[in-house]
């Protein structure tokens, strides 16, 4: 990360080898379990026009996203900060008479205007899938399992999901008739999970949303303190919906494993129902390797039930083992291409000098080259 160079702004880096050619790999490894799957991969543009890609779920990332004038239109483009929203345009305009349910995938990068305290980084590297036209807890079941299946194949160990319900908390505060003051205040109390604060705005139903944000925890535990808990239908609703989710996932990848949170909100604010976000243990990384859940594509009067995930890939290569580095062996000037091309296809990396030099082991050494070809045959630099 380049955060405090002088040639970048806050936020922007450089990925440098090795890791570079590490990020490429992953995202390659992760789309060919998508590939697998059936998601047909889309490539979305950099820039949209403003009014397009802030529309519908792209709203909730107003904030977050850079805006110029374009100087052939004279119209105001803006660079995506999330990729969900323009697959969810894909799917309503250049695909919309495509076969529901329609599984999409995409790898590309993104530009924030702002960092934030779990995400110093602004620029960074999204890969996903989207479900559209797909409105049962099997579709939510299938997404979820679909990324966890992404990252165990690249190598991702001890993984888990936290399951969430964005709209439980504003089904509650509509039943309950809670003032829209205080109702901002609440939300956020939960976000921050301050118990305090959540008894003091939630007023004569403190003893409800306190019980809801104890309830947070491994799923078995947390699944049984919800169904204790006396809601309204609605709210009733997502709770078995959750617990149909879970069942499903138990069933389909019983390795992943999984806790509830049922009030958390943040980063989820264009989801309507059950949400995720991916954790792993180890590894020297840090936050949430990424996220997904249920949302609507597209404008409301045309909108299509969907889920689906975006994985952050700057955060799953902490997690990674360790590759098997191929290693590099230096040519002398003049090596032959068919020999050349006989050692790539034996698992070589050739570098090959353009110009002659009096000690190959020491040019070996100085272009990070643990082999040189001599007499016709690799040989170790401090063999």
């Amino acid at each position: 990360m380049n955060d405090l160079s002088p040639l970048l702004p806050a936020g922007i880096y450089d990925l440098l080898p090795p890791a570079a050619e590490r990020e490429a790999s992953l995202v390659s490894g992760l789309l060919a379990t998508l590939s697998a799957h059936g998601y047909q991969r889309v490539e979305p543009p950099l820039v949209e026009f403003e009014e397009t890609l802030l529309s519908g779920a792209g709203a909730a990332m107003a904030a977050s996203t850079f805006r110029m004038m374009d100087p052939l239109s004279h119209r105001m483009i803006a660079v995506r900060s999330d990729m969900t929203p323009q697959i969810a345009r894909i799917a309503a305009t250049r695909l919309g008479a495509a076969a529901r349910p329609l599984r999409l995938s995409y790898a590309g990068e993104v530009l924030r205007t702002k960092a934030s305290e779990i995400r110093p980084e602004r620029h960074f590297g999204q890969v996903g899938a989207e479900l559209i036209g797909a409105p049962g807890a099997a579709a939510d079941v299938e997404v979820i399992a679909l990324a966890a299946e992404a990252l165990f194949a690249v190598g991702v160990k001890d993984l888990s999901v936290d399951l969430t319900l964005p709209a439980l908390v504003p089904s509650l505060v509509k039943a309950y008739a809670i003032p829209e003051e205080k109702a901002f205040l609440l939300r956020a109390a939960l976000d921050r999970k301050d118990a305090a604060a959540v008894r003091e705005a939630a007023g004569k139903r403190q003893g409800d949303f306190a019980r809801l944000l104890a309830a947070a925890g491994p799923a078995s535990a947390a699944e049984r303190e919800l169904e204790a808990l006396d809601l309204p239908p609605a709210a009733r609703a997502e709770v078995g919906r959750l617990a149909a989710v879970r069942a499903g996932l138990e069933a389909s990848i019983p390795e992943l494993k999984a806790t509830i949170d049922p009030v958390e909100n943040r980063g989820f604010e264009y989801h309507t129902g059950v949400s995720f976000t991916f954790f792993a243990a180890g590894g020297g990384g840090r936050g949430e390797l990424g996220r997904g859940g249920r949302y609507e594509a597209g404008e409301k009067e045309k909108a299509e039930p969907a889920t689906g995930f975006t994985l952050y890939a700057d955060r799953v290569l902490p997690f990674l083992p360790e590759d098997k580095a191929r290693p590099r062996l230096l040519l002398p000037f003049g090596t032959q291409r068919p020999r050349a091309e006989a050692l790539r296809a034996a698992g070589w990396i050739t570098l090959a000098a353009l110009e002659p030099v009096e000690d190959w082991r020491a040019e070996a050494r100085r272009l990070r080259c643990r082999y040189f070809l001599e007499g016709g045959l690799p040989v170790e630099t401090d063999g």
